[in-house]
């Protein structure tokens, strides 16, 4: 399961939380700790490129926010991030810088690392997206599982319990998800790896790969 963990999947440079995935093997264990690391983070950040706006809400100044967008805290909102019309950050939620967060997006607990884009209708809950990630139009993170029960991430290699009652996607660097999917709780999708519009994906897809559908996963040319 090496090609699933932090190292294989993400590249800590690339996002201000890098310090919160010390210590862990599965991007999935950050999940708990997202709320406490922002407040503590939000507060050691330069204020003269981030301004506080609320209750443990930090903007960079340099980052755009339309003004019908609702921010919830703990958020810390990134240098040169765009979060545009009407997007719902719920709370717990990091915006890397560059990232993209869309007309009608909803965040929830949530890591976008640098140059992320959730740009049109994406409900992104529970997961982290890694650096120049890309969630096509409509497509969503579902993050509980219909019978409640504990998320279980299942590879062709074997299962991880995440002891997760909420896990939605962990997505790799420079993954594209296309418009109108569905990543089942416990997706993991490796880097560079591409889902093909209005799939349903569960379990592991590993890096430099094509999701066609269940049956059909593509190693890249």
């Amino acid at each position: 399961m090496k090609q699933y963990n932090i190292s294989s999947l993400y590249t800590l440079t690339e996002t201000i939380a890098a310090e919160l995935f010390d210590g862990k093997e599965y991007p999935w264990e950050v999940l708990p700790e997202i709320s406490k690391f922002i407040i503590k983070l939000g507060e050691s950040l330069d204020l003269e490129k981030f301004e506080k706006r609320g209750e443990n809400i930090w903007i960079a100044k340099s980052a755009k926010v339309a003004p019908t967008a609702c921010i919830n805290g703990p958020c810390i909102i990134d240098e040169e991030a765009e979060v545009r019309h009407c997007a719902f950050i719920r709370g717990n939620a990091i915006v890397g810088k560059g990232a993209v967060v869309g007309n009608s997006t909803e965040l929830k607990n949530v890591v976008l690392f640098n140059k992320v884009q959730v740009p049109h209708y994406n409900y992104v809950g529970d997961s982290v997206l890694g650096y120049k990630s890309h969630m096509g139009a409509g497509s969503i993170t579902s993050n509980v599982k219909s019978d409640k029960t504990l998320v279980v991430v299942k590879a062709k290699e074997g299962q991880i319990e995440t002891r997760l009652k909420k896990m939605g996607a962990m997505l790799g660097d420079n993954v594209e998800v296309g418009c109108n999917s569905v990543l089942n709780p416990g997706t993991v999708i490796g880097r560079n790896s591409n889902v093909y519009p209005t799939s349903c994906v569960r379990g592991c897809i590993p890096a430099n790969h094509i999701f066609k559908n269940k049956d059909e996963l593509v190693l890249k040319n």
